[in-house]
């Protein structure tokens, strides 16, 4: 298939402040959040086919690869803090996270959609949300963090996900 660099340019000019806001807010750091969105349009780039992303469309498949490349980095972040850990003998603190300014970034309406969306979930399914894609928590962390089965988090996160479909349908148009 030949690629269209313009569509490219577009496809980011569209994307990249939801996928920026997504990894930053997942890694507390601007640079490593840019170096993922990179790294998802590069993925996406090198491996675009007419069936990528499926019948969910593009922005899906883009915030599944950043999820996933952020959920790569903070697994290396914590190898890293136990190692420092064990050779200093004593916890490295963490930085207090950045506060996020939606009204100054472009795409803060769709912001405000979903995080709306995201308020009007039952709080068990908000929850399992937010430590997946916030604060990039695999599904095994989630439940051993909550004291929950595995098979309650899949449920929780596929209901909520399915009600986020429904309140959020009227993003279709952006969605691409």
């Amino acid at each position: 298939m030949a690629r269209d660099e313009q569509a490219l340019v577009e496809l980011i000019e569209q994307t990249s402040p939801w996928l920026l806001s997504v990894a930053q807010a997942m890694l507390q750091e601007r640079d490593e959040a840019e170096e993922v969105v990179y790294h998802a349009y590069r993925i996406l780039w090198d491996n675009v086919t007419l069936e990528t992303g499926g019948s969910a469309g593009l922005m899906p498949y883009l915030l599944r690869v950043a999820r996933h490349r952020c959920i790569d980095r903070l697994r290396d972040r914590r190898r890293v803090q136990r190692k420092l850990e064990k050779a200093a003998g004593e916890s490295v603190s963490r930085a207090a996270p950045p506060e996020l300014d939606e009204a100054g970034n472009p795409g803060w309406r769709v912001h405000a959609q979903v995080h709306g969306a995201l308020e009007a979930l039952p709080p068990d399914q908000r929850t399992a949300v937010q430590l997946a894609y916030f604060e990039g928590l695999t599904h095994s962390e989630i439940a051993q963090r909550l004291g929950i089965p595995l098979g309650t988090v899949k449920t929780r996160l596929r209901l909520a996900f399915g009600r986020l479909r429904t309140a959020l349908a009227g993003l279709e148009d952006w969605v691409l």
